[in-house]
């Protein structure tokens, strides 16, 4: 099981950061300086043309799918004890102190959320948010609105300890913006207050660019609900490379969390060997269950990795191999190691076996990448061949054979010399050392 490496240090972080602020909203110096403080706001009057006060604000309601910077729809009023919805457009100006209406004339309704709709100060201040550019979870001390066209938008999010402080401190200081301390919010992936209510607001596309290992800090550093909201923005594929990087005790923790249909799905993604490791930290009505809530190839599968000793050569291959037959041409293994993409992490050889499966060769893809794609694989067939041991075999055995052959994989064969599996050196170090971090070597071509 290959273990990932640490995060960036925080400097390149910083400087990730802020090369992505500088795309934002807020490096506009007429949005930076006319920022409203969502703690500022509540609490502060609502006035008529004749300056009269009307109720005061309890909170703002803004449309979650409405782009990178959601617009607001209008304000929570409370007059009297009763909440009341005023719509954005009878909004004339919105200051840190008070809000001022277009008319005389006030239009209340009963406050009731609409579909998409989210109240800012219930349902994202104090939550969780994962911040793209920093890869990084982050807990909202306060939210910043401004004026942006003709639409008032939410453009920032304040992460500091000061702000929660400032928040929590006398009234009058509470509206005082601090954008120096703001991550512009088209950096930032919310997360809706209720389980299942809300998801991620938008597909990110800097959200798809984030590694693996990055994707699997992120989940163990969520909390449930969050984290069930980011696996189900990925891409499925994405999403089982991510659970291959995560630790192990927070793997198990997710996947107990998780629906049992959506744990299987997930489990049924990862690499053979990576989804074995997964259901052995399960306990055994836990994993029964699972097996049962997948594709029966699938399941079958894992079910006979499962019989192998954690420790022994079954119990570290994968089972994802890339075969040919002789006779198969180089052009045609390279069309098959196309379509092998997403195991590109699982697949350092290509496996030459006869027409009764017996392993013939292993065939390293920098030779297959030099060789003349008319040519046979037969014709590259010759010493040193494979590397194998047996399903049974000692973890101290297997070791013994990467040293005396200096490979960076052994194949794992049945007792007809049938290739049924692959270890990778990065197995056998994790096998050796599981209490340190996940690391990643990269995958030898000769």
């Amino acid at each position: 099981m290959a273990r990932r490496p640490s995060l960036p240090t925080p400097a390149p972080l910083r400087h990730r950061a802020e090369r992505h602020a500088h795309r934002g909203l807020l490096t506009h110096r007429s949005v930076a300086d006319a920022l409203i403080s969502l703690a500022g706001i509540v609490g502060q009057p609502v006035r008529n043309q004749a300056g009269d006060e009307v109720g005061r604000v309890a909170d703002v309601v803004a449309r979650w799918d409405g782009g990178p910077y959601p617009p607001a729809t209008g304000l929570v009023v409370k007059v009297g004890r009763r909440p009341a919805f005023l719509p954005i457009a009878q909004v004339a100006t919105m200051k840190a102190d008070e809000v001022r209406l277009r008319s005389a004339r006030l239009d209340l309704r009963d406050f009731q959320r609409r579909p998409g709709e989210v109240v800012l100060g219930r349902d994202v201040l104090d939550r969780q948010l994962v911040d793209v550019d920093g890869v990084r979870v982050v807990r909202a001390s306060d939210l910043y609105l401004a004026r942006v066209g003709l639409a008032w938008r939410l453009v920032g999010v304040d992460v500091s300890f000061q702000s929660l402080l400032r928040r929590l401190g006398p009234a009058r200081r509470r509206h005082r913006a601090t954008p120096d301390r703001v991550l512009d919010w088209s950096a930032v992936q919310p997360f809706g207050s209720q389980p299942g209510e809300l998801r991620l607001s938008r597909s990110s596309q800097a959200l798809k660019r984030l590694r693996p290992s990055e994707v699997a800090d992120l989940l163990e550093e969520l909390g449930r609900d969050e984290r069930q909201a980011l696996l189900d923005a990925l891409d499925p594929g994405v999403a089982a490379d991510a659970l291959e990087e995560m630790q192990p005790e927070e793997l198990e923790q997710l996947l107990r969390e998780a629906p049992v249909a959506r744990a299987a799905a997930l489990v049924a993604a990862m690499e053979p060997d990576e989804a074995a490791d997964a259901l052995r930290d399960l306990g055994p009505e836990e994993r029964a269950e699972l097996l049962d809530a997948m594709p029966d190839e699938t399941a079958g599968d894992l079910a006979a990795l499962l019989t192998f000793s954690e420790e022994s050569a079954g119990g570290l291959m994968t089972t994802h191999l890339v075969t040919v037959p002789v006779g198969t041409s180089v052009q045609t293994v390279r069309d098959r190691l196309r379509e092998e993409t997403e195991h590109r992490a699982d697949v350092d050889r290509v496996l030459v076996i006869d027409d009764d499966g017996t392993l013939v060769d292993d065939l390293a893809l920098f030779d297959l990448f030099l060789a003349d794609p008319d040519a046979a694989v037969d014709d590259l067939v010759e010493p040193p061949w494979p590397v194998t041991v047996h399903a049974d075999a000692s973890l101290e055995e297997v070791v013994a054979r990467l040293v005396d052959s200096r490979a960076a994989s052994v194949v794992v064969v049945d007792e007809a010399d049938r290739p049924i599996g692959r270890i990778l050196a990065d197995d056998v170090v994790d096998a050796l050392v599981p209490e340190k971090a996940k690391l990643r070597f990269p995958r030898i071509l000769a």
